[in-house]
């Protein structure tokens, strides 16, 4: 069984809305107040408290009128953040702003979440008959729901179901894959995938309303609403870049049962690259998080290979490190040893290809008991087993 979220665009009437402010509201108060203390209880005491939410609901009031549930995954996230911190995997919790995207999550518990009229309306703990466009169907039980606002005032209902999804059939491809900028992936059979590049196409429009924004006096409505204007080309080029994504890594996965792909640390690359804006861009990360988990879905399996390995320096035909190509600006070279003509992304690709079967014979698995087909396949050679 696997957990799936479906969005779905909301439409709260007045009185929803409100209610809907309030519990955002109390939510982010509990986050900061609670990451708050829990720090001055560490530098006094040297020990971490678990703080809950009904500690602080006989002084503050106001967090009674919101979802009992969304306060308690509150403290569940707030939990977890800690924990990633602890274990190295990411930063010192951060507090919530009021100024991003807005949101709680509720639970399924006891038939407390219905849909009527042909799900055309959801009711939830303390708001019911909420107006739902329900443009997709889905299949399984709702375990819990997210409630979000963004920042350009429109309203989402994120459904996390519990089902089952059966594994795609088995193929007998494997692809290495070279994530860029030129391209977002060129493939070891030599395909490019295009980078569109969302942000720099609508980098105009987005500057001249950002413009305007700036010398609006705060707090006015026309500044509220350019405020609006600007967050929805964001939100725009969010989805055209999400759309994009999510077709491409779905088109891989299907045609592939192995991926290998290197591990790129993203966020070093950015810090004081001039690149950074592009390297946002073509958002790698969220990429390679929708392959890694779409290939647990359907049964397939995503190779890292190491960003130390310098597969854009290797010669793919007989293993010639060319230290030359080092300088981005090289995108085709000739191999000085065997005299193979490269193209920069097709050869890293490759070489990608042959350090991941590398890898999973080191860990004691042939990538022939990955294939119910049998043999390995690829539209090129057959790589090498290193």
């Amino acid at each position: 069984m696997k957990r799936i979220a479906y969005k779905y665009r909301i439409y709260p009437n007045t009185e929803q809305k409100v209610f809907f402010a309030k519990c955002f509201g109390c939510v982010r108060f509990f986050y900061n107040k609670s990451l708050s203390d829990m720090n001055e209880i560490y530098k006094s005491t040297g020990k971490f408290k678990n703080i809950t939410p009904a500690s602080y609901k006989e002084d503050y009031s106001f967090l009674k009128e919101a979802d009992s549930m969304a306060l308690c995954n509150a403290q569940i996230n707030r939990n977890t953040a800690f924990k990633a911190f602890f274990s190295h995997k990411s930063g010192f919790p951060k507090f919530k702003s009021k100024r991003n995207d807005q949101s709680y999550t509720t639970n399924m518990i006891n038939g407390n979440i219905k849909f009527s009229n042909n799900y055309r309306y959801i009711s939830i703990p303390k708001c019911p008959r909420i107006r739902i466009k329900k443009h997709r169907d889905f299949i399984g039980t709702i375990k819990s729901i997210t409630v979000s606002m963004t920042t350009d005032n429109k309203y989402y209902m994120s459904l996390l179901v519990e089902s089952e999804i059966k594994p795609l059939k088995a193929s007998n491809k494997i692809v290495g894959l070279d994530l860029g900028l030129k391209d977002l992936i060129v493939d070891s059979n030599g395909k490019k995938y295009k980078n569109h590049k969302y942000l720099t196409k609508s980098q105009n429009k987005l500057a001249k309303e950002q413009r305007k924004l700036s010398k609006m006096v705060k707090g006015s409505n026309n500044r509220n609403k350019q405020r609006i204007k600007v967050a929805k080309i964001h939100r725009h080029i969010n989805n055209q870049r999400n759309d994009y994504l999510h077709k491409l890594s779905k088109k891989i996965i299907g045609e592939n049962q192995i991926i290998c792909i290197e591990d790129l640390k993203v966020k070093d690359m950015m810090s004081g690259s001039k690149l950074a804006r592009n390297i946002s861009d073509v958002s790698w990360s969220r990429f390679v998080s929708m392959l890694i988990y779409k290939a647990d879905w359907y049964g397939r399996k995503v190779i890292k290979v190491p960003s130390t390995y310098p597969s854009s320096q290797l010669c793919h035909a007989c293993g010639y490190k060319n230290s030359l190509t080092k300088d981005l600006a090289i995108r085709k070279w000739t191999c000085p040893k065997c005299g193979s003509i490269h193209d920069r992304d097709i050869n890293a690709a490759k070489n990608i290809l042959s350090k991941g079967i590398e890898i999973l014979t080191k860990d004691g698995t042939h990538p022939d008991s990955l294939f119910m087909l049998g043999s390995l396949e690829s539209s090129s050679k057959k790589p090498p087993l290193l």
